[in-house]
């Protein structure tokens, strides 16, 4: 059985919250890519046998992921949550 569409407010106070998200992650990324393009030697530096560029690249992948199930958890509406309840 389907629910009925979102309010058009929830789909308003998702998309801010995705472009919140969005911001965070480009703002950290972007962090990576200038550290590579004006600091490549701090990117060279070991952290626990592996330099930072392979690290701070990594950390990314998982932050992406991270923020995926945040994004998804913040968006759910209050009927699937008082349906997790009522199982």
């Amino acid at each position: 059985m389907t629910s009925p569409p979102p309010p058009s407010g929830h789909i308003a106070r998702n998309a801010r919250l995705g472009i919140v998200l969005f911001v965070v992650y480009v703002i950290i990324y972007a962090g990576f890519v200038a550290l590579a393009a004006f600091a490549p030697s701090v990117m060279a530096r070991e952290i626990a046998g592996v330099n930072v560029a392979i690290v701070y690249g990594l950390a990314l992948i998982v932050l992406a992921l991270v923020l995926a199930i945040v994004y998804m958890l913040l968006c759910r509406d209050d009927a699937d949550r008082a349906e997790d309840v009522a199982r």
